[in-house]
């Protein structure tokens, strides 16, 4: 018998009871849906035949988190890693696929590894206009001998057009103040409180704050390459309205979903994998009950490991 888990490991599974009685929330498309049938749920189904019946334009913030341009296996659907010519093929087809969903201002986050970022940042500036280049320290990375040790991942900020949604005030990091500085004995630019001295400071395109869900958080899942809610809550809250839709083609375990409902967004998700679809149908019945997101408290980003006191 498999060893029971640490009586703190709260990685979510499920069981096949389970995956039986979460998969009649799933849909699947056979023909050009409404909104109205996408909005808040989960397609189970291949993107390139989901993208076919997607109605159009009506997407107003996309998160693709595509697989990287490396060999896995997640959970039986494999991924071969490509030749570059032939993983750029595929990643264009993808936008092409998607290009009908997004409105004029829409924007579109894109993740990638360093080596993928090589290949799709062409792609991305022939369909969009491209604001910039985020890197996230991901701090669990493996260690090599004839190598530095790969912990970053890239995240693309690009937009439909010249007109697009941001709001910098919400996606604002709770720094401590090491050294105050005061002007005419007043704090400047800073505030104190009983844990310390703390400022709000505008995020920039490097990101360091970010942990990734491990054993004892309640939003880990067995996913190979999950993302944290605490990243995708960033690009949600600076590049979306309450109640605008999230798009994301690549579900996987559902953090985009379950942030996005803590967040009062709403979510189109697409995922091939049935027990992922089952995992992310799970972790949204928890998200009923409310749930906070690790690292955002009282509207604030807060530097990993810390949290408000």
């Amino acid at each position: 018998m498999p060893d029971k888990p640490a009586p703190r490991n709260r990685t979510l599974q499920c069981t096949a009871a389970d995956i039986t009685k979460l998969a009649r929330k799933n849909i699947t498309l056979a023909r050009t849906a409404t909104v109205q049938k996408i909005v808040n749920k989960i397609i189970h189904q291949d993107l390139f035949i989901a993208a076919k019946h997607l109605p159009p334009a009506f997407a107003d913030l996309v998160i693709l988190d595509p697989p990287y341009n490396l060999s896995k296996n997640y959970n039986g659907h494999i991924f071969t890693e490509k030749e570059q010519g032939d993983y750029a093929a595929w990643f264009e087809k993808i936008i092409q696929a998607l290009q009908h969903t997004l409105k004029p201002q829409s924007s579109l986050y894109v993740c990638a590894d360093w080596k993928t970022s090589i290949i799709i940042a062409p792609i991305l500036a022939r369909y969009f206009q491209i604001k910039n280049r985020i890197t996230w320290e991901r701090e669990k990375g493996r260690g090599a001998k004839s190598n530095w040790k790969n912990n970053l991942e890239d995240i693309w900020f690009c937009t439909v057009g010249d007109k697009y949604y941001f709001d910098v005030d919400t996606v604002k990091l709770k720094r401590q103040v090491i050294a105050p500085y005061r002007e005419n004995g007043k704090a400047k630019d800073w505030q104190a409180e009983e844990s310390g001295n703390y400022r709000l400071t505008h995020p920039s395109n490097i990101w360091t704050d970010i942990s990734i869900p491990f054993w004892s958080m309640p939003e880990n899942t067995l996913h190979p390459t999950q993302k944290p809610e605490k990243l995708i809550a960033k690009l949600i809250l600076a590049s979306s309205k309450a109640d605008d839709i999230v798009f994301d083609p690549f579900a996987g375990s559902g953090t985009t979903a379950t942030t996005a409902k803590k967040l009062n967004r709403r979510f189109v998700c697409v995922e091939i994998n049935k027990e992922y679809c089952c995992w992310g149908q799970k972790r949204l019945e928890d998200a009923k009950r409310g749930g906070s997101i690790q690292g955002y408290q009282n509207g604030v980003f807060w530097e990993r490991n810390t949290a408000a006191k």
